[in-house]
């Protein structure tokens, strides 16, 4: 391995079976899932530090934002770290670019590794009191349609959970679409000002550098390089792999996917674009609250949730989960 990683629990993995191990690993950003460790980043450095399965204590989604807030605006960019804390303490923040990134790699752990929570404890505790707040909410009389329909949503849920990814991807390429076309026309212009700036200071530096001219010239290339990755960061500027073109592909892609996979599950009450179990499981508390009786009721119901909740609304963390992994594909269809 040309960067050995670091090992931070209190099991040494063997150099041969690290090296195959890391390699091996689905990376998602600058972590890795191993079948014998979990591999995370340093701030520059992709899968850096590991830690054996058994050595870590809890893993959790960290937002750079306020606490519990949803911002209309802010959710498709806001900050987002993996928090890995092992059994001995240590903790470690991992940052990724994306943040629907940290929800596929905190699902995939949670289905190969059910052992290690991956909440914080705070989040545990608050998500407890929050569902006994809602179970007030519910109605204990149901009609006999509510309750079969109650069953029917249940079953088409678990049906979805069977193949996570589809539902996943239908999610990640939504978000991935309503980013690139929510980015402000303004802030696309000053970002190619700024990474003009930056190319035309590092050809100077590499001129006066060239010429002989010193300790200024090497300054105006540090410059150049600096701003050149601070506007390479934002994400603002197209590339090849992330472009409007590229993002309407991805999604239709996702869209086939889905709508494939659901053609199979008879009477399915969502169309493919809205294929995920969060949509099914906020339509049968609807129903649960006596709000709604029949799956086209309740599902009118979610819809009209979704688009109540704007930069002026705070929500609890979980329903701020619920709301970054399937509003962006309700935005992206305008709720069609």
């Amino acid at each position: 391995m040309l960067f050995k990683p670091s090992m931070e629990g209190t099991h040494v993995l063997d150099p041969d079976t690290l090296s195959v191990d890391k390699k091996s690993s689905t990376k998602i950003e600058g972590c890795g899932l191993g079948t014998r460790a979990l591999y995370f980043n340093s701030f520059f450095i992709d899968r850096r530090y590991y830690a054996e399965w058994q050595d870590i204590e809890r893993v959790w989604k960290r937002v750079a934002m306020s606490k519990g807030g949803f911002s209309g605006k802010g959710m498709f960019g806001s900050m987002a770290y993996l928090v890995v804390h092992l059994r001995n303490g240590k903790e470690f923040q991992c940052n990724f670019k994306y943040e629907q990134n940290v929800d596929i790699l905190l699902s995939q752990i949670e289905r190969s590794h059910p052992e290690i929570p991956t909440h914080s404890v705070k989040e545990e505790q608050a998500k407890k009191r929050e569902e006994l707040e809602e179970k007030k909410k519910y109605k204990k009389d149901l009609s006999k349609t509510a309750q079969e329909t109650i069953q029917s949503l249940r079953k088409y849920e678990d049906d979805l959970k069977q193949k996570p990814a589809i539902y996943e991807h239908l999610s990640a390429a939504a978000k991935q679409k309503r980013t690139l076309a929510g980015i402000s026309v303004t802030y696309k212009i000053l970002a190619w000002v700024i990474f003009s700036i930056a190319i035309a200071a590092m050809a100077l530096g590499v001129v006066l550098i060239a010429n002989h001219h010193g300790t200024a010239a090497i300054y105006f290339v540090i410059f150049g390089i600096a701003f050149l990755f601070t506007v390479m960061a934002t994400g603002v500027l197209p590339t090849r792999k992330r472009n409007n073109k590229t993002a309407e592909a991805e999604w239709q892609a996702a869209l086939k996917d889905s709508d494939n996979y659901i053609r199979h599950l008879k009477g399915f009450p969502l169309p493919a674009q809205y294929a995920h179990p969060i949509v099914l499981e906020r339509m049968v508390r609807a129903i649960r609250m006596g709000r709604a009786e029949t799956a086209d009721e309740a599902f009118e119901i979610v819809k009209d949730d979704l688009k109540k909740l704007n930069n002026t609304v705070q929500v609890s963390q979980q329903e701020y989960d619920e709301v970054v992994a399937v509003k962006p594909m309700f935005l992206v269809m305008d709720y069609e």
